[in-house]
């Protein structure tokens, strides 16, 4: 399954800061609460962006463990090598296309993270199985992804303002289903963790950059709403007809963010 797939540095900041600014919790305290993290920890972030977990991690962990982060897109990598080096984090950054082979020995790894990117995976049972094989015996998985539940209000905004079905989203639409199965399938145990984060806007502004960023990072799945930057303006103008409509009316919007962590134990 080929997902037309489009991430920009500068959307996925927009995103990230919105959540930090608006929401009521924090998913990095989350994750480091609910994973077996250990000094000494070899430790794989397929998927890293701009190396935002790898640097959670090794701040976590005082710097005593070996990170390495891997990703498709060379701007993002750029970004993670420039803010490793400027702030003299010991973190590695490789190219890594989680649609082939990974360029890894087997059983190297204690842990294996893949936060809000496995979904867009190709082929899932392959994509898990190189996981599987790079992960040292009693080594852990740990992925995090939307569940079917996620930022209804956000997709409810849209319908309304479009008047059309919303397009299947690779992570809502997989992760808690086909994803889950080909985890359990190769793993001798899989734990589920849920995280919910209320972010509440009290203006139009932050959730229309909000949506901006979103139909902008992802416009190759939205493409059966929008297909030029004229179109793509005009939605925009209805989306924040419909949301400044909503906090008139009850004062403020509330979008819940729905996240599903899965720690897999080899």
């Amino acid at each position: 399954m080929k997902i037309e797939y489009h991430e920009t540095t500068n959307d996925l900041q927009t995103r990230i800061n919105i959540h930090n600014q608006f929401g009521a919790r924090d998913i990095d305290a989350w994750m480091l609460e609910i994973l077996p993290l250990q000094k000494g920890m070899h430790i794989l972030d397929v998927g890293c962006g701009a190396g935002k977990q790898c640097f959670s991690f090794y701040d976590h962990l005082g710097g005593e463990a070996t990170i390495l982060g891997g990703d498709v897109n060379q701007e993002l990598l750029a970004q993670a090598r420039q803010t490793a080096e400027k702030t003299n984090r010991k973190v590695k950054f490789f190219e890594l296309n989680f649609n082939k082979a990974f360029p890894v020995e087997s059983e190297q790894f204690d842990l294996v993270s893949c936060c809000f990117a496995i979904y867009y995976a190709e082929n899932i049972p392959f994509t898990i199985e190189q996981m599987h094989r790079v992960l040292k015996p009693g080594g852990r998985l740990f992925t995090t992804g939307p569940m079917p539940t996620n930022k209804q209000v956000f997709y409810d905004i849209i319908r309304e303002a479009t008047g059309k079905p919303i397009p299947p989203m690779p992570g809502s639409s997989r992760y808690s289903t086909e994803i889950y199965s080909a985890i359990e399938k190769l793993f001798s145990k899989v734990e589920t963790y849920i995280f919910e984060n209320p972010l509440t806007f009290e203006s139009v502004e932050p959730f229309l950059a909000y949506t901006r960023a979103s139909l902008s990072e992802d416009r190759k799945l939205w493409n059966s709403l929008f297909q030029t930057k004229e179109e793509f303006e005009a939605i925009m103008k209805q989306i924040e007809q419909v949301a400044k409509a909503r906090i008139e009316h009850d004062g403020k919007l509330i979008m819940t963010k729905v996240v599903g962590g899965f720690i897999a134990t080899k």
